[in-house]
């Protein structure tokens, strides 16, 4: 296996785990472009430089946010919000309270808009099948995401395959449980392998010390943080393996998955080129 390149890591001021998916291997021999997809935390602390150096330098024009409609209204509008390049597309990965699908829309109609309670408080109860009660916790909510919002999960990829241009970066909160699924699906599209996907999604562990800090300084996500241990919190190369390991058996891998759902053959072909060309 060829680990992936301490390269792919984009260096600001305002993000911990900011990288781009391009570089990887493929197996065909190929490598994934780089400068089209990337995967980050949450991007609330940007500085001005950092915005000049994603939207002129990176080529910055599509931010695909997977956090909550809460997540969003308490984190209040990024840097990024202001710059007319770039568009915002929002998909919940959690079964959440509440109707709104479009919450940058909402917040054109309501800029007062205010959530009193915590965000966790806005979550619905998370359905866990009979035959996955027995999974690790973190790959119980892998499944969480592909089962209860399966319709968000191919709508973020069909965003990244549809972008107009430029680069298009998604991310949740810390860029690692959300994010790492949409990300393991585009890659396993762009014939990333396996063994690959997973390294890619373990190397948060590198970052998580600093990545945990920054969120505990956020009222948002303080009590998560420090109500459970860093360990808790690094992701680990065995959860992402049983995730493509039951995609494997259930839906002959990660294409299959997306084929049962609506994201077929045309589609697969086109977040490939992008990914690859």
């Amino acid at each position: 296996m060829t680990s992936p390149h301490t390269d792919r890591w984009i260096r600001l001021d305002g993000t911990t785990n900011l990288r781009d998916l391009g570089g990887l291997p493929t197996a065909d021999g190929g490598r994934t472009a780089t400068g089209r997809i990337l995967r980050s935390d949450n991007l609330q602390t940007l500085s001005d430089a950092d915005v000049r150096r994603l939207v002129g330098e990176l080529g910055l024009r599509q931010v695909v946010d997977l956090r909550t409609t809460a997540e969003i209204l308490l984190e209040g509008r990024g840097p990024l919000r202001g710059v007319p390049e770039v568009t915002h597309r929002h998909f919940t990965l959690l079964p959440e309270r509440g109707h709104h699908t479009d919450v940058f829309a909402v917040e054109e109609e309501d800029p007062q808009l205010e959530l009193g309670a915590g965000w966790t408080e806005s979550l619905l109860p998370r359905q866990v099948a009979a035959h996955d009660e027995g999974e690790p916790p973190a790959v119980r909510s892998y499944l969480g995401y592909l089962g209860q919002r399966s319709e968000n999960v191919v709508g973020a990829l069909r965003a990244l395959t549809r972008a107009p241009g430029g680069a298009s970066v998604v991310h949740c909160a810390a860029g690692k449980d959300r994010t790492g699924v949409v990300c393991a699906l585009a890659l396993a599209v762009a014939g990333v392998p396996h063994e690959e996907i997973v390294a890619d999604y373990a190397l948060t562990a590198e970052i998580i010390d600093a990545l945990v800090a920054k969120l505990a300084a956020s009222p948002t996500y303080a009590d998560d943080m420090v109500t459970r241990d860093v360990a808790s919190h690094t992701p680990r190369a065995e959860t992402m393996d049983r995730l493509l390991v039951l995609l494997d058996e259930r839906f002959d891998g990660p294409v299959g998955w997306l084929d049962a759902h609506g994201f077929g053959a045309d589609e697969q072909a086109a977040l490939r080129a992008r990914l690859r060309s």
